[in-house]
């Protein structure tokens, strides 16, 4: 992760982009890109979903690709390293949802007992 954040910040900074990218401005274009990932998705159904042809899926690829070079821009501008941040907030995630709670279930934190 950390050559591809090095591989992002050489290619933002050889097009002398890191005028335009803000963290704000790199969160909304994020945003975008995210949408445009679920466009590929609206409408399937959840078998269609999981069973692109081809061609679309190189599509979906190529979307996510966008998704994680903002994501990779984001993490720079704000020296947040994010295979740490992915961890901790895992290690939250299990502590709010402990298995022997929640396995086989699709409700959120607050609604277990």
């Amino acid at each position: 992760m950390k050559d591809l954040i090095q591989q992002v910040k050489i290619f933002r900074q050889e097009r002398d982009w890191d005028q335009y990218h803000s963290p704000k401005n790199l969160v909304m274009a994020l945003m975008v890109e995210v949408s445009e990932l679920a466009e590929h998705f609206q409408w399937l159904t959840q078998e269609q979903s999981s069973s692109l042809t081809p061609d679309k899926l190189a599509e979906v690829r190529e979307e996510i690709g966008d998704v994680l070079i903002y994501l990779a821009n984001i993490c720079d501008k704000l020296n947040i390293d994010p295979i740490r941040a992915a961890q901790d907030k895992l290690k939250k995630n299990s502590e709010k949802y402990p298995v022997a709670k929640v396995r086989g279930k699709s409700s959120k934190y607050s609604e277990y007992k």
